[in-house]
């Protein structure tokens, strides 16, 4: 079976989806390309202060077209703005702060998860993307919750969510939770566990597209 006939969430609806499992008062770091827009869909009430790796603790909104700061990136090079109390500072610190724990989430990209929580997520064949880890292996070893974020098969209908991955890794056993845009799932000590469908999906039709196994 393939996902063409399953219910998948669009990249916005997944983000918001990200979104609302981040609670309010959270340190939050958000990876290079689909977690960045996060962002804009926590709730309202929620203050979540985010942290970018290039130097920036409270990064704000984009902003306008025309009033773009080049000294405000992300580290997607997203232009940014910085929140009221924002702070700045040297890399060696910014690094300092995700390996020492002051950061309560990150959520990240993947190519590949494993039922026991291994992560790999840095490319090494695409001339899109640094062909580096970069500051994930920081994140993943610092940050005591990971959020993976991703599209639950690739373009050729191949698993993403695996028994064991084939790619270099990311790091081993951290990731606590992946939102894909067929299903929420934990990683637990017995490998994948529901938490739930993109409506209209059945687990059957989920699992006939995932490698590992899914406990319900």
């Amino acid at each position: 079976m393939t996902a063409q006939g399953l219910n998948r969430l669009e990249d916005a609806q997944l983000a918001a989806r990200v979104a609302q499992d981040i609670p309010d008062g959270s340190y939050v770091n958000l990876g290079i390309g689909k977690p960045t827009h996060v962002s804009g869909y926590v709730p309202d009430g929620r203050e979540v202060i985010y942290h970018s790796e290039n130097g920036l603790l409270g990064v704000g909104p984009t902003p306008p077209e025309g009033a773009e700061d080049r000294e405000l990136i992300d580290a997607s090079k997203r232009f940014v703005t910085a929140a009221q109390g924002a702070s700045y500072f040297e890399q060696s610190d910014s690094f300092a702060m995700m390996r020492g724990g002051h950061i309560d989430i990150a959520v990240l990209g993947a190519y590949q998860v494993a039922e026991n929580g291994d992560l790999a997520n840095w490319a090494t064949l695409d001339d899109s993307f640094p062909p580096a880890v970069g500051g994930a292996m920081d994140l993943v070893v610092g940050v005591p919750s990971i959020f993976i974020m991703m599209r639950h098969v690739n373009r050729d209908g191949s698993p993403k969510l695996l028994k064991r991955c084939s790619y270099p890794l990311t790091g081993l056993g951290v990731v606590n939770r992946v939102y894909t845009d067929l299903a929420v799932l934990d990683v637990t000590k017995d490998g994948f566990r529901l938490v739930e469908l993109t409506p209209g999906n059945s687990l059957d039709a989920v699992q006939a597209v995932t490698e590992a196994r899914i406990h319900s």
